[in-house]
């Protein structure tokens, strides 16, 4: 017997929200814990502006990803809706339709016309959501579980650069948030790589790389205007 196949796919709706989220939550709690202390600000005003950035981007990270994924489950709901009355109506062109997307994909014509037969007598709708529409199971919209799952993440991730606060002495401050954020965005990049089965180089690499900008930029901001007030 050959051994099961591992397949992710099945991952791609929290995974995406989850590695948004807590990229999100280092990346932005970072810079702005960077930012501010780069002003030469007291400990209290770093603390502040960091708990307030956690609180405030968890709760957008979650009303946004409910909000746009809402967006692409209503505008499933509409398609199927669309794909049941025309199945209702006109099933005999349904079936050419769904043949002849087989017959784009290399079956010839007889045999398309018979699997789309056999498909549509078992599930027409699920056979042309499947391979007309593109929707599945698998990969369908769920915004519940994108918002929990990004909210969830992006506090853990803010709170890892927002503890430092407490502990690391306010002159090395900046330098200790923006080298343990870069460890821990590079951690993040290589656990969503071996989630998702993909190289994990890369995925470090890009994470780190731009983690690495919007912190030198949000560092170089809180420096000037530091100077100038």
């Amino acid at each position: 017997m050959g051994q099961a196949e591992q397949h992710r796919t099945h991952r791609v709706g929290w995974l995406r929200a989850a590695v948004l989220g807590a990229n999100d939550g280092i990346v932005s709690t970072a810079s702005l814990i960077v930012g501010v202390a780069a002003a030469e600000s007291t400990r209290n005003s770093v603390l502040v502006a960091g708990i307030a950035g956690l609180v405030a981007g968890a709760m957008s990270m979650a009303a946004g990803e409910y909000v746009s994924v809402s967006s692409q489950s209503d505008t499933e709901r509409a398609d199927l809706h669309r794909e049941r009355e025309e199945l209702a109506t006109d099933g005999e062109h349904e079936h050419a339709e769904l043949a002849a997307i087989y017959v784009a994909r290399g079956l010839d014509p007889e045999l398309a016309s018979e699997v789309a037969t056999q498909l549509m007598a078992k599930d027409a709708l699920g056979a042309h959501a499947r391979d007309e529409l593109g929707i599945s199971d698998t990969l369908s919209a769920r915004p519940v579980q994108a918002a929990f799952a990004s909210a969830g993440t992006f506090t853990v991730g803010a709170a890892l650069p927002l503890l430092l606060v407490l502990f690391v002495p306010l002159s090395a401050l900046v330098w200790v948030v923006s080298g343990s954020s870069l460890f821990f965005l590079a951690l993040l990049g290589a656990l969503a790589a071996r989630a998702g089965g993909s190289p994990v180089w890369r995925s470090v690499a890009r994470v780190t790389f731009w983690g690495a900008l919007a912190m030198a930029l949000t560092a170089g901001v809180g420096a000037l205007f530091g100077a100038t007030l």
